[in-house]
């Protein structure tokens, strides 16, 4: 398989596991599938992450989204 190949495999599945972070979120039913306001939702988070609290923002974030993690993990595992 040619390089242009596989760096494109990998970007099509970056771009299909993001996207499955935001109906894991459930953001595409909270918006109604708005693309203007989960857009402008995104940017907002950069505007964040870019500013004087960032660092704290993201610290904020990263526990959030390992807890949900881990709270999906021990689901799954009680579901078996």
């Amino acid at each position: 398989m040619r390089t242009w190949q596989v760096e494109r495999r990998k970007r099509t599945r970056q771009l299909i596991e993001l996207g499955g972070l935001v109906v894991k979120a459930g953001i595409v039913e909270l918006t109604n599938d708005n693309r203007a306001i989960i857009y402008g939702a995104m940017l907002w988070i950069a505007t964040k992450l870019e500013g004087h609290e960032g660092d704290r923002a993201r610290d904020l974030w990263v526990a959030k989204g390992r807890q949900a993690f881990d709270a999906e993990r021990r689901d799954e595992q009680n579901n078996q």
